[in-house]
């Protein structure tokens, strides 16, 4: 992967992102949280961009978990 710009924190973003294996359409575009104490999550959690394939990946609490469907949060 080619980095290209700083985004959240400083952190290089890259400019290109990984294709997504589940529908091969779209590609795994990055999301990054806050913790408990405020402290940014870079990179928890990776969404295929394809509305259509829904398939994420994402680190809870130091476990990794994957998924077919995003669906929406009733936060």
């Amino acid at each position: 992967m080619e980095s290209s710009d700083r985004g959240m924190g400083g952190v290089e973003m890259p400019s290109t992102y990984p294709a997504c294996r589940m529908c091969e359409k779209g590609v795994l575009i990055p999301l990054s949280d806050y913790g408990r104490d405020g402290a940014a999550i870079t990179y928890k959690a990776w969404v295929c961009s394809n509305p259509e394939c829904g398939f994420h990946i994402r680190i809870d609490n130091g476990e990794i978990s994957r998924g077919t469907r995003v669906s929406e949060s009733t936060k």
